[in-house]
């Protein structure tokens, strides 16, 4: 069972994500992040944006500080909902579309996160998933 991640912990899911992204034929950029939104691990694959560096590793750190999926932020930030204008905290680092989440610990506590960035949202999150996926079954 595992219950924290470390880098060889983190090349397995960046390996499991890495491999949905090369089935649908999208380089993406993956990141792991610990508890905290501090990297532990990010990969880009040949050809995937530069910009999704910096999107990807922003949508772990949003998933670990908020203890949720980026893609539950879409809604509550549109305007005149109450989370409006939440992109713009934290230094600009919170994203509030899809591709992040948190990975927990088999109960309320978040020990870790993934974010994925590269392609249309639908896509980012199809690949992350795949990394949690992966995560839920190291955990055991």
């Amino acid at each position: 069972m595992v219950d924290s991640i470390n880098l060889d912990t983190a090349k397995e899911l960046i390996d499991a994500a890495e491999r949905k992204a090369e089935e649908i034929d999208n380089p993406m950029v993956i990141t792991v992040a610990n508890s905290e939104g501090n990297l532990i691990a990010q990969h880009r694959m040949d050809d995937a944006w530069l910009a999704s560096v910096s999107i990807s590793r922003n949508k772990a750190y949003t998933a670990a500080a908020l203890d949720m999926p980026t893609h539950e932020l879409a809604e509550p930030s549109q305007p005149g909902n109450s989370l409006y204008g939440l992109q713009t905290t934290d230094d600009s680092r919170i994203v509030i579309f899809g591709g992040g989440y948190p990975l927990m610990d088999g109960g309320e506590n978040v020990i870790g996160a993934f974010g994925v960035s590269g392609g249309a949202v639908e896509q980012d999150m199809e690949v992350a998933e795949e990394g949690v996926q992966r995560w839920e079954e190291l955990r055991g």
